[in-house]
């Protein structure tokens, strides 16, 4: 290293924050960056092959590690291509940082070449826009940058660099950001908290993605035994808590049944903790109700324009659920009655038919709720499961029953073409477990690509990709809608299983029911990349 530039700043703020990966697709507008980072071995470049899947594996990675996730891109049609992932993070509530290459600073806001001005294009989903103006700026706005991208609801922040401030000397920076510090309530008002937990008849947590931290899921679990709570998670947050545990009641997502929220309704107390409590999670704002619900309401969320947003709590507690729960699990806890006893057995009542395997059989090719079926039947406790967004993920979400040590990654915000980038980024982070990647056909096709890099590496990932044909989650709202006319929904693929050979993959084809057991197991025992083609039935997710 000759001299200590701007982009020198930026990369040590970054390393000195144990942010040891980036992902990017390369460009002219940032060459003094890519310069830069050739002196930080310690950092990780991942070179991706499209924009949006450099994005996302940032998603992923963030939302692993809790720290920022990081992706570079160039300017203009880079940028764009990223916006997904910029879209995403937000939906997820992910910390991520997007870099831009801009055109010279001198030129700025003249209408130039692959210009675009980044505060209006993502200043309504991204936590912090900032374009710097000199060098010195470099290193103090990614120190500002991590901190944003990590307080309160966690989200995606976007830096713009101009290309003619990349290489200027300037001082090294020495910053160290702080974690946050969260206070609890007053012991006052622990103590009405834990009056109320004991007089409730019909409580019920709802259990959001705060909860997905280090001691996270075992703290809110004591809690629940300790008080004897029924508890669910919130949209597409499964792993939070052991589906197999005696007080798991169910999750909140896309298609509840009406009995099952008829009888939520009938809850006196609920414990909304570490979840934004967005339009999905509460069925369109039905549950709590919008403004005021008729239940008592206590709200814990570590960000004050989050709690009473949408509905007013009883108890509003900005702070940080994980110690929150820690505090109460210290409080003395009443043997709560039979009315509490049969409030249990009446939720699981319809939470544990609604989970049960189906049994359907295809009239052409394979039911994929049997393919998901089979891997929740042999995956071990340490398997992730990456999904991408459509009908062929349902089963996971309504019947997989994950356990302690198993983990979900699914885009919140429905983001297609998500599954094998966030599959990529789990193996590379967390290569000791295994990697599941489930997606449709549609999805694969938008970002499959990318999976060229689990060859390169030798990262051990399932992928599973359910070949129907069709972008078949359209397609059954437009068999529901406009039934017999379909327009827009077919696709024509090609051989997946060929083309995973000309990757230098692995490859397999499960053509009928009879080959499933056979063709997952040996995939869950390699510790080599694997594609599996399903055929699956598209009859079997139409109405």
């Amino acid at each position: 290293m000759n001299a200590f530039t701007s982009s020198h700043a930026l990369f040590q703020v970054f390393s000195d924050h144990g942010m040891d990966r980036i992902f990017l697709v390369p460009g002219e507008s940032y060459l003094g960056l890519l310069d830069a980072v050739v002196d930080f071995p310690e950092i990780d470049v991942v070179t991706c092959r499209h924009e949006g899947g450099a994005g996302y594996m940032a998603v992923a990675d963030g939302r692993l590690t809790r720290r920022p996730g990081v992706a570079l891109v160039s300017r203009g049609p880079g940028a764009s291509n990223a916006a997904i992932a910029v879209h995403t993070a937000q939906q997820d509530a992910v910390p991520m940082i997007l870099i831009i290459g801009q055109i010279a600073a001198r030129d700025l806001r003249r209408e130039a070449f692959q210009e675009i001005d980044y505060q209006k294009m993502f200043g309504s989903i991204a936590k912090w826009v900032f374009e710097c103006q000199t060098p010195e700026q470099l290193g103090e706005a990614a120190f500002k940058a991590i901190r944003m991208a990590t307080s309160g609801v966690p989200g995606p922040v976007v830096l713009v660099i101009p290309e003619d401030i990349q290489q200027q000397t300037v001082a090294k920076p020495a910053f160290k950001n702080h974690p946050q510090i969260f206070g609890l309530p007053e012991q006052s008002t622990l103590d009405a908290i834990g009056k109320r937990l004991s007089d409730a008849q019909r409580p019920v947590v709802i259990a959001g993605g705060v909860f997905d931290c280090p001691g996270g899921r075992e703290a809110l679990r004591s809690f629940v035994h300790h008080w004897q709570l029924p508890t669910m998670v919130s949209f597409r947050r499964h792993d939070i808590y052991p589906n197999d545990d005696p007080l798991f009641v169910g999750d909140l997502g896309l298609s509840n049944p009406a009995a099952q929220m008829a009888t939520l309704q009938q809850s006196d107390f609920i414990l909304a903790l570490g979840t934004r409590l967005g339009d999905i999670t509460t069925q369109n704002f039905q549950f709590p109700r919008y403004a005021q619900a008729p239940q008592t309401l206590l709200h814990c969320y570590p960000d004050s324009r989050i709690v009473n947003w949408d509905t007013v709590a009883d108890f509003p507690l900005v702070c940080d659920p994980v110690s929150f729960v820690r505090a109460l699990t210290q409080a003395n806890a009443t043997q709560p009655g039979n009315a509490r006893q049969e409030w249990l057995k009446e939720l699981r009542g319809h939470s544990l038919p609604y989970a049960a395997w189906p049994n359907r059989a295809a009239k052409k090719g394979v039911n994929f709720t049997d393919v998901v079926r089979a891997v929740a039947e042999h995956a071990s406790d340490s398997t992730t499961v990456c999904l991408d967004a459509g009908t062929f993920a349902a089963p996971v979400y309504r019947h997989f029953n994950f356990k302690a040590g198993q983990r979900l990654m699914a885009p919140l915000a429905g983001a297609m073409g998500y599954g094998t980038p966030a599959a990529l980024a789990c193996a590379m982070r967390e290569p000791e477990r295994t990697t599941v990647c489930i997606v449709g056909d549609g999805g694969f096709l938008m970002t499959g690509n990318e999976m060229i890099l689990a060859v390169e590496r030798k990262l051990p990932i399932v992928f599973i990709v359910s070949n129907n044909s069709s972008y078949g989650s359209i397609r059954l709202h437009q068999e529901r809608g406009y039934p017999g006319r379909v327009s827009g929904t077919s696709l024509f693929n090609p051989d997946f299983y060929t083309l995973a050979a000309s990757f230098g993959m692995k490859a397999a084809r499960i053509q009928e029911k009879s080959e499933i057991q056979a063709v997952i197991t040996a995939a869950l025992d390699s510790r080599e990349p694997i594609l599996i083609e399903v055929n699956t039935s598209l009859d079997a997710i139409l109405p």
